[in-house]
């Protein structure tokens, strides 16, 4: 008997439910991409169609622990699309909590340049560019592979002239002010414990620092200050536990701070200026 997407999908959250949290989604994703199609055309229209012969390998695969992100190539991050894949870390929900944090500073005075550090595929630099269509923007990273699908990101958006991209490490080799900056470097320390598609897929170097998780905020602290215009601010991604001492490090450098919550109510973000 030949099974239906609906039933297709229907077997494969139930399969997937034992390597995720979001099982139903995983699965309409890998369809929606096996039949070349977004998620909402998928739901709206073609449930009643028959399984694409590349569904079932995508489940295997994500049944692996590959992120769902990898598989399909890319993922939604604020208003935009991004192409994603190995080398690269997967943008998540919780970094929007840094664009929120700065529309809502710079209410009153839209920056003009904004500068990302450890931008990966370009995640928080093309999604301020997206929200302040004015403004141009530098993306620095120390992945060769994160800054070939930055560039490819910000043509396909059509941000190619607006949006810069180096290799560099952190701000080191930068001698330039910024309206805004964005970053959310590597912050989980290395004890930790991961899930097996984040450890065992996405880039170490983008995931851990040091044993306490705060390494990558010491290089930075010392430098944020330069780097800001004058009315400048920075907006910092944090892990949940580390508010105080990452804005201990911040103020040290005569920084003032304030945390911003993410959706569950979590600090995960620190504004600082």
């Amino acid at each position: 008997m030949t099974l239906t997407a609906a039933e297709a999908v229907r077997e494969a959250a139930q399969r997937i439910a034992a390597v995720s949290d979001t099982p139903r989604l995983d699965a309409e994703l890998l369809m929606a991409h096996a039949m070349s199609v977004e998620r909402n055309g998928l739901l709206l229209g073609r449930l009643a169609d028959p399984v694409p012969a590349g569904f079932s390998a995508l489940v295997e695969a994500r049944l692996a622990h590959t992120p769902v992100a990898y598989l399909t190539g890319s993922r939604a991050f604020w208003t935009i699309d991004l192409e994603v894949g190995p080398g690269a870390l997967v943008p998540r929900a919780d970094s929007e909590t840094l664009i929120e944090a700065a529309v809502a500073h710079c209410a009153d005075r839209a920056p003009a340049t904004v500068l990302d550090l450890g931008t990966g595929p370009g995640t928080l630099l093309l999604a301020a560019l997206d929200q302040w269509p004015d403004a141009h923007g530098l993306g620095v990273d120390r992945s060769i592979g994160a800054l070939d699908y930055a560039r490819r990101n910000a043509r396909r958006l059509g941000m190619g002239g607006r949006a810069r991209f180096m290799l560099g490490d952190w701000a080191a080799a930068l001698d330039a002010r910024f309206d805004l900056v964005l970053t959310n470097p590597p912050y989980i320390g290395t004890e930790e414990r991961l899930p097996q598609e984040v450890v065992g897929h996405e880039p170490a170097g983008a995931l851990f620092a040091g044993a306490d998780g705060l390494d990558a905020y010491r290089l930075l602290a010392p430098q944020l200050a330069r780097l800001l215009a004058p009315g400048g601010v920075a907006v910092v991604e944090i892990g949940f536990t580390q508010a105080e001492p990452v804005s201990a490090l911040l103020r040290a450098q005569g920084l003032s701070t304030r945390v911003a919550p993410d959706l569950g109510g979590r600090p995960r973000a620190i504004i600082a200026g």
